[in-house]
C-alpha cells in the first residue's frame, strides 16, 4: 500500500513557504503523493453539518483554505517525482470545460503527475456561493465527465448536454497522461458507487469507519464487472482524516482518531480492506514540523511508504 499526505493548504500553514517545504520533504522522504482538498467558505451559521467528524462541525483550520489547483501548481514546481492529487474537487462548482482546461494544464506543468479526485460536496452555503443549485448533482458530475472525455480526446471536441454545449472545436493542450489522468470519485450512495464502477479509475472515500470500506469496495468491484470492466484495473485510495492523541483513546472512537499506535492499527486495517493507497490528512492546526513528524511516525509504523 502506498502512502500519500495532505500538504499545507489550510489554517496557519496556508502560505507558500510551508507548501514548498512540505512538498519537497514529502518527495525526499519517499511519499507516493501529495494531496489537496476543496473548501470555499466558512459560514457563520452553517446550514449543513460537516460530514467528516463526530460533531458535524467544520474544523477550525478549514476557515482558511487556499485554492487547491494553485497549491498543487506550486508543489509541482518544486518536485519531480511525487504525484499530485485532488482529494477532492467539488466538481459541480466549476464550469466543466474550464475545469478540464485547468486540469490538463496542471498535468502538463507537472509532467504527467496529476491524479484527479472529484466529489459532490455537502455544503448548501458553498453551493449558493458559487450560484449552482444543490440539485441534480449526479447528473452534473456525469456531464463534467462527458466534457472531460470530449476535451481530452484525440478527435475534435464536440458535446451537447443539458448544461453545456461545445461546438466542434480544437481544445489544446491535452493532458500528458493518455487517455486522461487517473480519475477517482468520492461516492457513498448506490448510484455514486455505480458511477465509480462505470466511469472512474478508482474510488476515493473519506470519513468512513474502516469496517465499512471493504463491503463498499466489493460493491464497486462487483458493479465494475457487471459493466464489463476488469475490477482489478480500479484503485482504492482512502483518505484517512487523522486526529492524534498523546494517550490511547478508550471506548468507541472514530476511525483514525487516537494514539499513533491506534491510528497505525486503523491504517493496517485499511490495507487489509483492499486499499492501494492511503492519504494521511492530519486534523488540527499543527506547525509544519509537527505535521511532518506525525506523518513520518505514522508511515514508519505501517512500513508502507512507496
Amino acid at each position: 500500500m502506498k502512502v500519500g499526505v495532505s500538504i499545507p493548504q489550510l489554517g496557519r500553514l496556508a502560505e507558500p513557504t510551508a507548501i514548498r517545504a512540505a512538498a519537497c520533504a514529502a518527495e525526499q522522504v519517499g511519499y507516493a503523493s501529495v494531496w489537496v482538498c476543496d473548501r470555499l467558505l466558512a459560514p457563520a451559521e452553517p446550514r449543513s453539518a460537516y460530514p467528516a467528524n463526530e460533531r458535524g462541525r467544520l474544523p477550525e483550520e478549514m476557515r482558511v483554505a487556499m485554492d487547491p489547483l494553485g497549491v498543487l501548481t506550486l508543489a509541482a514546481s518544486v518536485t519531480d517525482r511525487v504525484r499530485l492529487g485532488t482529494g477532492v474537487l467539488v466538481a459541480p462548482w466549476y464550469p466543466p470545460l474550464v475545469l478540464a482546461r485547468s486540469l490538463a494544464t496542471l498535468d502538463c506543468i507537472s509532467g504527467g503527475r496529476l491524479t484527479v479526485g472529484l466529489g459532490l460536496g455537502w455544503s448548501i452555503d458553498e453551493y449558493e456561493g458559487v450560484g449552482v443549485p444543490m440539485t441534480g448533482l449526479g447528473e452534473r458530475l456525469e456531464e463534467t465527465l462527458d466534457v472531460f472525455d470530449a476535451a481530452w480526446g484525440d478527435a475534435a471536441a464536440h458535446y451537447k448536454g443539458r448544461h453545456v454545449s461545445i461546438a466542434e472545436s480544437q481544445i489544446l493542450p491535452k493532458p500528458v497522461q493518455r487517455p486522461r489522468p487517473p480519475l477517482l470519485l468520492a461516492a457513498y450512495t448506490a448510484a455514486g458507487l455505480d458511477r465509480v464502477a462505470r466511469r472512474a479509475d478508482g474510488w476515493h472515500p473519506a470519513g468512513l469507519p474502516v469496517e465499512a470500506i471493504a463491503p463498499m469496495w466489493n460493491v464497486v468491484r462487483g458493479r465494475a464487472g457487471a459493466h464489463g470492466r476488469d475490477p482489478d484495473t480500479l484503485s482504492l485510495v482512502v483518505r484517512a482524516n487523522i486526529y492524534l492523541t498523546d494517550k490511547p483513546r478508550n471506548g468507541d472512537r472514530a476511525a483514525y482518531y487516537g494514539s499513533v499506535e491506534q491510528v497505525a492499527d486503523d491504517l493496517d486495517a485499511t490495507r487489509r480492506a483492499g486499499a492501494h493507497e492511503v492519504v494521511l490528512g492530519l486534523l488540527g492546526d499543527p506547525t509544519l514540523d509537527e505535521m511532518l513528524d506525525a506523518y513520518a511516525r505514522l508511515a514508519e509504523s505501517v512500513d508502507a511508504i512507496a
